[in-house]
């Protein structure tokens, strides 16, 4: 077990005042499965990720943007997945991943902060929580030995709150140069301690930049870094990634894509790193609200409503598209330019968590999200 105090001594041996190293909390959860939230900060274009090719008015709403899917992989008969995420296609070809459509927060503006908030505290408008779901659902899991890891620039507001969390954060000096992180790498070759310690800090250090970053190698680089907390017997059972690049005013096409490609490598280096551990692992992929259905004229799409999330992993009933599907008409439009929300994103996480530690799911819905709407959460989500 790592307490606080060797992390603090480990922050100081490996020159973590150079602020190279995300921060990260642990706290106690005694379970042999995994839980992973990865969230999508930007607000995500779930049309353009999970795409409704079935729908009359796709085409016609969505112009370039609907050219990457005129091949593009079928799910069903109405969807069709992003050609960038193969390797979440295989999962789901291996019913181990399942995307839902037209969901939402309960929060209906479309400020990128406030968003967040709701999503992350599980309140029914902003700033109405002090703390996260992610701290709340500690309570719900046996308390022991395993810990919950943030892997981020500073500690989430999902993981917030009265559970016991230990945490240290990189300092506030200036970034040093990556001559200088060389050189001290150099400085500690002789050491093998300091050398693995020193290594491990400089591969964390661009994990929450844009997914997009040297082809999606960082990305992958996370979630390798990621399977190594998760997978050890003693090692943390729950854990947090911030993703960036998802606020896709211009130029859309080209950047939704690079950014799938590096969210599909950094799965499947999670996937591969979690090994065995993956068929008790359930990963859930989100963001603050969807885009505008129409092209802007730059290319891109502004804040909108609805979008797609994601549950991946080894015991999710995955191979399938949930979605009560609202259309694409103009008429079917939520305030006339987003997809329309049908589904309820508190719904699915409180589905998603009892499923995963088999918890009553009107506990998990009352637990998470106390100020909700107070809809059921999802069944059959996770064996």
């Amino acid at each position: 077990m790592i307490d606080r105090r060797t992390l603090l001594v480990r922050g100081g041996l490996t020159a973590l005042a150079m602020g190279v190293a995300p921060r990260m909390a642990f706290a106690k959860a005694e379970t042999d499965r995994r839980f992973v939230f990865i969230i999508q900060r930007g607000a995500a274009d779930g049309l353009g990720i999970v795409a409704p090719v079935g729908d009359p008015a796709f085409v016609g709403q969505r112009g370039d943007l609907a050219a990457d899917f005129a091949s593009a992989p079928r799910l069903d008969a109405t969807f069709a997945l992003h050609p960038a995420m193969a390797q979440s296609l295989a999962m789901f070809q291996a019913r181990q991943a399942l995307f839902a459509h037209a969901v939402a927060s309960p929060y209906r503006d479309r400020s990128h902060f406030d968003g967040q908030n709701v999503l992350e505290t599980g309140g029914a408008g902003a700033y109405q929580l002090k703390d996260g779901w992610m701290n709340r659902m500690l309570a719900l899991v046996p308390s022991g030995e395993a810990k919950a890891i943030a892997v981020s620039a500073t500690v989430p507001m999902a993981l917030r709150g009265p559970r016991e969390v230990a945490s240290y954060a990189p300092s506030a000096l200036p970034e040093a140069s990556d001559d200088m992180l060389q050189r001290v790498a150099m400085l500690y070759e002789g050491d093998s301690q300091l050398h693995g310690l020193w290594s491990e800090a400089l591969s964390t250090r661009a994990l929450t930049g844009d997914l997009a970053a040297n082809n999606g190698q960082n990305a992958a680089a996370t979630g390798q870094l990621a399977a190594r907390l998760l997978a050890p017997a003693n090692g943390a059972r729950m854990a947090m990634i911030e993703t960036g690049g998802w606020d896709t005013h211009t130029g859309q096409r080209a950047r939704l894509a690079a950014n799938l490609k590096g969210l599909d490598a950094m799965i499947g280096a999670l996937k591969t790193g979690l090994g065995p551990a993956w068929a008790d692992t359930t990963v859930l992929v989100a963001t603050e609200f969807g885009r505008t259905v129409a092209v802007n004229g730059t290319g891109g799409t502004d804040h909108g409503t609805g979008t797609a999330a994601m549950l991946l992993g080894g015991g999710v009933k995955g191979g399938r598209v949930l979605a009560d599907w609202p259309g694409l008409a103009a008429a079917q439009l939520y305030e006339n330019r987003d997809l329309r929300p049908t589904m309820q994103l508190d719904a699915l996480i409180a589905g998603a968590v009892a499923g995963a530690y088999g918890i009553d799911p009107g506990k998990a819905m009352a637990v998470l999200f106390p100020n909700g709407q107070k809809a059921a959460a999802l069944g059959g989500l996770v064996a």
